[in-house]
């Protein structure tokens, strides 16, 4: 991922100073990013985990919270998510703190925006999902539609198109791969997400469905493509057919 190629991923800036905000939206924007930005802690915690932002900006001194915490959550929920720390708070004990809260880099305010721009490069490209390596087919045909996990993209019968991410289309292809059984949560974050599962609990795999059912047209009381086994996990629907079209 570099140069323009990383347009269709979305960078989260939290930051409350409005100058320095606009311009790493400006900047990122021109660079070809997808850019969300919030200016408190609570906002910044609600837009990472609503949306499939790949990269958060952080700052440390937030309205309504402190950015270690942020963290914290952010770690908890959505462990795959990379955050780059973006602050003042140039001293080693807070470096090393946010190191081992999971800061996947560290920034020390000011900093110049092109080797900003590098490291979130440079991040992006280390976290990226791998695409799936095996020969499991490549469209899937839904209640009303059908999902092209090689475009990443669900395509409606009535003409709507609606994009996956990376990670959306990995979870899909790993269940309609396994959709003989139920797919427990740890198989998921080991096999998906490449997390060790005795190190997490995590409601990132709980979260990410109920955003697939939401793109997919699932009802949530009752989904037909993304069933839910109590005490076991997720399940590929048994009424829907695959293809390797």
């Amino acid at each position: 991922m570099n140069e323009r190629a990383s347009a269709s991923a979305c960078v989260l800036v939290v930051e409350d100073d409005d100058a320095i905000r606009e311009g790493l939206v400006d900047a990122l924007s021109f660079e070809g990013y997808s850019v969300l930005q919030a200016a408190t802690a609570p906002r910044g915690l609600q837009t990472a985990l609503g949306s499939s932002c790949a990269l958060v900006l952080l700052d440390l001194m937030l309205p309504g919270g402190d950015g270690f915490e942020v963290l914290k959550e952010l770690r908890r929920t959505r462990p795959e998510l990379p955050v780059i720390i973006l602050t003042a708070r140039g001293r080693e004990a807070d470096r090393v703190q946010g190191l081992r809260l999971g800061a996947d880099d560290y920034v020390v305010k000011p900093f110049s925006v092109r080797e900003l721009l590098a490291r979130v490069q440079a991040v992006l490209r280390r976290t990226r999902v791998a695409p799936p390596v095996d020969d499991g087919p490549s469209e899937v045909a839904i209640p009303g539609g059908a999902i092209d996990l090689a475009r990443r993209e669900i395509r409606f019968d009535d003409g709507a198109r609606v994009e996956l991410s990376e990670r959306e289309a990995a979870l899909v292809g790993y269940l309609v791969r396994h959709a003989d059984r139920a797919v427990g949560r740890d198989e998921l974050l080991q096999h998906v997400w490449r997390l060790d599962p005795t190190r997490y609990q995590t409601r990132t795999i709980d979260m990410h469905v109920v955003r697939l059912r939401e793109k997919l047209r699932d009802a949530l009381e009752v989904p037909r493509v993304i069933l839910t086994v109590r005490g076991k996990g997720y399940m590929f629907g048994a009424t829907v057919a695959s293809r390797d079209g």
